[in-house]
């Protein structure tokens, strides 16, 4: 079984949790990046991931080195912007039609999950949702015990599929 991690990170949360899963299933890693990407630093990048998200902005992508129609098995991760998915993920979506795959949902969050997890279940309507799960500040928080956390609930995904 072919399996792909797909995400976006703009601080390093969804990254981490992205190669802990990856690294626990054997499974390929399609890290999606704007051309022109928000900066990472200061207030502003919640200003502006805040206007593409509610203005429902689809970045331009860089070209992939993975075609995720050829996996069995996604992983799909997103930080949660204004209470919603990522922009970036929203150009992935109208990209890349997906349709009949088994698709496990994560996301990284300051607090609040929002409605994250379920705008992504019903905007990929037509796959098998396996299950979701969202990490508070990873990086920040319990950093080990969370990438274990990922790791077991990805893998259970593969011994069952």
């Amino acid at each position: 079984m072919k399996v792909l991690v797909v995400y976006y990170s703009l601080n390093g949360n969804t990254r981490f949790i992205a190669q802990n899963i990856a690294g626990a299933v054997g499974a390929d890693l399609l890290e999606l990046r704007p051309v022109n990407a928000i900066p990472s630093g200061g207030f502003m990048r919640f200003f502006w991931g805040g206007r593409q998200a509610v203005m429902k902005q689809r970045p331009e992508l860089a070209a992939f080195d993975k075609r995720p129609g050829d996996y069995d098995l996604l992983f799909i991760g997103t930080p949660v912007w204004a209470f919603t998915y990522a922009p970036a993920l929203a150009t992935f979506l109208s990209a890349v039609p997906l349709a009949g795959k088994k698709i496990a949902l994560f996301c990284c969050h300051g607090g609040m999950k929002g409605k994250t997890l379920k705008a992504l279940s019903q905007d990929l309507r037509g796959n098998e949702i396996l299950g979701t799960i969202d990490f508070v500040e990873p990086l920040m928080n319990n950093k080990e015990t969370k990438a274990e956390q990922a790791r077991r609930w990805a893998a259970g995904f593969v011994a069952k599929t």
